[in-house]
Formats: C-alpha cells, sequence, structure tokens
C-alpha cells in the first residue's frame, strides 16, 4: 500500500533564516551562511539557538534532494523521514564548511583557519565620473572549489602526507652569508603547493586534475559613487580566490583619478583655469563653462568691476558632490590670469593715460635725477636663471672638494 504525500506545509523559512530568495543558487547559499555563522558563532559571543538554526537551514537548502523535498512539501515532510537522515551537528558543519574555526584559535572545536589573499584591481577613473558617478562592468577569473570533488582533489576524498614538509605545508632553507653568519627562510612546499597533503595520481579529480580548484569567469558591477576621492577602495567581501579551509578573501578595487586638462580637485572644491585680456579685465568679461555634468555656466563681471592678475572667485555650490550626501556641494574656484600686450603705440600710451589714473610724479628735481646712474633692464626666465646658479654652485663646491680631498703633502728636500 503506498503512502500517503504529507500534508504541504511553510517552506520558505529557512531561506529567511538565511536571508536568501528561494531562487538563490549554491553560491549565494555559502556567502549568506558564512557571514551569519560567523556573526552568530557562540565562540564570538552570538546567539546559540540563532547559530544551530542557521546550521540546520544550511544543511536542508545546500543538499539537492533535501531542498527539493523542502521546497515541495515544506520542513513536516522533512521530519517525517523523506529527506532522509537525522540532523547534523551545528559545529561539525560549521567546521565542514570553514575547515576549523576562523577565530583564530579561541574554538576547541577546530584548528585556526587562515584567511585568503585579498586580490587587488587599480580602477582608472576620470574627474566625469567622480562628479557623476558611475558603474563599471569588469570581468574577472578566479579560483573557486571544485564541484565535483567538493574541494578535496581525489575520486575517494583520500589524501596522504606530504613527505616533502611532513604535512606542515612549508620548507625552510637556510642560507650562509658568511663565517657565522645564516638566513632561515620559510616558504611554501613546492610538492604540495603549501596544503601539505598529496594525492594519487590514479585518483585525481578528473574535473580539477587534483588541484581541488577550477577557474571562473565572473562579471563585477563596481559602482562609483558621487563624490568619492581619487584612492577610495571599493571592496567585494568573499570575492577573491576559494581555497579548502580557507576563508575567502576579498576583490578591493582602488580608484585612480586620471587628470583633467582643465579642472583640478582639491576634497570637495574645484578649481578652474582662465585667462583675460587686459581689456576684459579693465572692462567687464562674459564667457561660457562647460561643467563636468556639461551644463553650461554663464560667466561674467559686475559693471564696472577690475579683475586683478592672480585673482580668485568662486561659485558656491558648483564644487565636487559630497560623499553619500550628493546634494550637497563644494566650491567651483576660477583662477584668473591676466594677459599683458607685449607692448603699446604711443598713440595708445596717450589714450590710455587719458583715462587712467596719472602717473606717480619723482619726488626728485632735474639735477638730482641727473646725477642717478642710469641701467638697462633685461628680459629673465627667473626658474632658469634660479636652476643655472645652482648648477653652478654645485660645480664650484665639486671641484673645491675635488683640491682639497685629492692634495698631496710633499716633504722639502733638503
Amino acid at each position: 500500500m503506498f503512502g500517503r504525500a504529507p500534508k504541504k506545509s511553510d517552506n520558505t523559512r529557512y531561506y529567511e533564516v538565511l536571508g536568501v530568495p528561494k531562487s538563490a543558487s549554491q553560491n549565494d547559499l555559502k556567502k549568506a551562511y558564512r557571514k551569519a555563522a560567523i556573526k552568530n558563532h557562540p565562540d564570538k559571543g552570538g546567539d546559540p539557538e540563532k547559530f544551530k538554526e542557521l546550521a540546520h537551514a544550511y544543511d536542508v537548502l545546500s543538499d539537492p534532494e533535501k531542498r527539493e523535498i523542502y521546497d515541495k512539501y515544506g520542513e513536516d515532510a522533512l521530519k517525517e523521514g523523506m529527506g532522509g537522515g537525522g540532523g547534523h551537528d551545528p559545529f561539525d558543519i560549521f567546521s565542514s564548511f570553514f575547515g576549523g574555526s576562523p577565530f583564530g584559535g579561541g574554538s576547541s572545536r577546530g584548528r585556526r583557519q587562515r584567511r585568503g589573499e585579498d586580490v587587488i584591481h587599480p580602477l582608472k577613473v576620470s574627474l566625469e565620473d567622480l562628479y557623476n558617478g558611475t558603474s563599471k562592468k569588469l570581468s574577472l577569473s578566479r579560483n573557486v572549489i571544485c564541484q565535483k570533488c567538493k574541494g578535496k582533489g581525489s575520486k575517494s576524498g583520500a589524501s596522504t602526507k606530504c613527505l616533502g614538509c611532513q604535512g606542515s605545508g612549508m620548507k625552510v632553507t637556510i642560507r650562509q652569508f658568511g663565517p657565522g653568519m645564516i638566513q632561515q627562510m620559510q616558504h611554501p612546499c613546492n610538492e604540495c603547493k603549501g596544503t601539505g597533503e598529496t594525492i594519487n595520481e590514479k585518483d585525481r579529480c578528473p574535473q580539477c586534475k587534483g588541484e581541488k580548484v577550477a577557474q571562473e569567469k565572473k562579471v563585477l558591477e563596481v559602482v562609483v559613487e558621487k563624490g568619492m576621492q581619487n584612492g577610495q577602495k571599493i571592496t567585494f567581501p568573499g570575492e577573491a580566490d576559494e581555497a579548502p579551509d580557507t576563508v575567502t578573501g576579498d576583490i578591493v578595487f582602488i580608484l585612480q583619478q586620471k587628470d583633467h586638462p582643465k579642472f583640478k580637485r582639491k576634497g570637495d572644491d574645484i578649481f578652474y583655469e582662465h585667462s583675460l585680456s587686459l581689456t576684459e579685465a579693465l572692462c567687464g568679461f562674459q564667457f561660457v563653462l562647460t561643467h563636468l555634468d556639461n551644463r553650461q555656466l554663464l560667466i561674467k563681471s559686475n559693471p564696472g568691476e577690475v579683475v586683478k592678475p592672480d585673482q580668485f572667485k568662486a561659485i558656491n555650490d558648483e564644487g565636487m558632490p559630497m560623499y553619500q550626501r550628493p546634494f550637497m556641494r563644494g566650491k567651483l574656484y576660477i583662477h584668473f590670469t591676466v594677459d599683458f600686450p607685449d607692448s603699446l603705440t604711443p598713440d595708445q600710451c596717450k589714450a590710455l593715460e587719458a583715462v587712467l589714473p596719472p602717473r606717480q610724479t619723482s619726488q626728485m628735481t632735474a639735477m638730482e635725477l641727473d646725477e642717478c646712474e642710469e641701467t638697462t633692464l633685461n628680459n629673465v626666465n627667473i626658474e632658469e636663471e634660479m636652476r643655472r646658479k645652482q648648477a653652478q654652485s654645485q660645480e664650484a663646491y665639486d671641484e673645491d672638494d675635488d683640491v682639497h680631498g685629492g692634495a698631496r703633502v710633499q716633504c722639502a728636500q733638503q
């Protein structure tokens, strides 16, 4: 006589415990369990009941057969034995997942688990990207635990202790520099690649060839938020290379701002260089500035205003958006330089003298001026002058050093 199928009951609670949707992949389940289990582990002051509940939910959903039964008939079906087998020790599940305790020996239930290295990638961005915000999709390759052998590297799941390093995974080499001087260096064993174990060639997993990991291509979407800074890090936790008995490291993108031909950034402020002719500086100017978001800003002077060389003016709220407060902005500073004419004709001089303030008159008499020595003004590039003088000074110093350092004292002949 055939048994009656159990009544359908709640089949979403386990997904809610792990904080994932019902469509979650095995990889999503792993990430969710890893994060929640570390947070709620009793050795770290977490809730023991929550820890057990997480382990039980992961134990069911990570098993395809149990998950199928749970999705169709709910939790009651598993209790009635359709899933086969009883519950597992939550600490055993945690240890098998992490390969031990990730808390550095605080737990007596497993050995210390090492953490995988973070993968660092520089990401070049323009000033426009940091002003407007953007997202960039990047394709990366990484190692993931082999699904066929579950990271064992062998078909049987067996392995033997590496004879080269006696199972420690590390080798020590001693290098002698001289009498009584030695240097001791530790490095991963090249025979077992630091794992401390070897796998029989015939027993190796056909998919990963005993490497325990396989290559996977993954596309990451890096979101660059408005106002982010040069050198700021964007982290993807647990997305670096996977390895057995290892907490997976992070992928970290470091923003590198490219130089902009017109704008310079300093914190939340933007600086812009603009040259005025002498006429514009004295009589007024007007020009259009194309901002980093392609808005056209009309910049103009006030009537009768005179702009002096190297003068700065500021426009409020037109600087960089502030990080995580994008509606607040810094200032846009405009640095004005004034282009003076190389020379003026006598008529131009007379015309200017008619409207400009009068020249400063000398307090000396004509006779006193005749007694003064006349001089000639020469055009110079002051930076080039200083470099040349510094080079001459260095040469003179070197020559002086050679004379005194190389001099010999000779005895007078009798």
